[in-house]
């Protein structure tokens, strides 16, 4: 299954990495920061299509089509076509597929792939996490010898204020941080040892799903910022890291960050 996921992931790449007037065939959602283009609907129609005929009768569960079915129950795709859509309108790298898989709720399957720089994440429960079917671990360093990447959830302005705080707390204690504007790449950033740790306070499941199981299965922990197990199926709160520094954002939020719950 996994090896057939990515085979359809790698074939929406190449769709990706031909895209062409793409600022033309993009419109507003519900903001200025907040785009689509033809290519996301495109591509998230294209990977329906695909991913469905691996397992008829499961659950689409993309962010371009209205859901149809329960995703909590039996199988369920959670798809972004484009994660990273203004970098992509913008020609700013980097973007990525992601696509999820889970039973009851809990994923089974991650992959999520750079097509500009042709790496293909992916990863099954229980069975590691790779990067170009090369195995790959998160790292050993400290947030004093390392670095953190961050997102600032604008389509969640109020999480503005507390997003800053918290990466001035975070910078203090760290060598450096990223914002690399596509969160997928994010949470694979940290699985792969690049980065120590990524927070944002707010995203979608399919920002996060495949990601945050890559993550546990090269050896990170993932969760909420409230520091609970990470819902999956609903907008939430996430960060991850290496297990070096797994107390480092419950320490600094004082045991949660008491947020609203949150939804689509």
């Amino acid at each position: 299954m996994l090896d057939q996921i990515c085979e359809s992931v790698l074939q929406a790449g190449e769709m990706v990495r031909s895209a062409g007037d793409i600022a033309a065939k993009t419109h507003e959602k519900t903001s200025a920061a907040d785009l689509v283009t033809e290519y996301d609907v495109a591509l998230e129609a294209f990977l329906r299509e695909r991913l469905l005929a691996l397992l008829p009768g499961a659950v689409f569960f993309g962010e371009e089509e209205a859901l149809e079915g329960d995703p909590s129950r039996g199988w369920a795709f959670i798809v972004d076509p484009i994660d990273g859509t203004t970098n992509f309108v913008r020609g700013i790298h980097p973007v990525d597929i992601s696509v999820a898989l889970a039973k009851d709720g809990m994923v089974e399957y991650g992959v999520v792939y750079d097509p500009w720089r042709r790496e293909l994440f992916s990863g099954a429960r229980g069975g590691g996490a790779f990067l170009n079917g090369k195995p790959i671990r998160v790292s050993g360093r400290p947030l004093s010898r390392g670095i953190f990447l961050m997102g600032t959830a604008l389509y969640k302005r109020e999480y503005l204020r507390p997003t800053l705080a918290l990466t001035e707390r975070l910078m203090a204690r760290s060598c450096d941080f990223r914002r690399l504007g596509a969160a997928a790449l994010d949470l694979c950033y940290v699985a792969c040892g690049r980065a120590e740790l990524f927070f944002e306070y707010s995203l979608c499941p399919w920002d996060y799903a495949a990601g945050s199981l890559l993550v546990t299965e090269a050896g990170g922990v993932a969760g909420t910022m409230e520091g609970a197990p990470l819902p999956i199926l609903r907008r939430s709160s996430v960060w991850v890291s290496n297990r070096v520094n797994a107390a480092v954002v419950p320490e600094l939020l004082g045991g949660g960050g008491d947020l609203p719950r949150q939804e689509f």
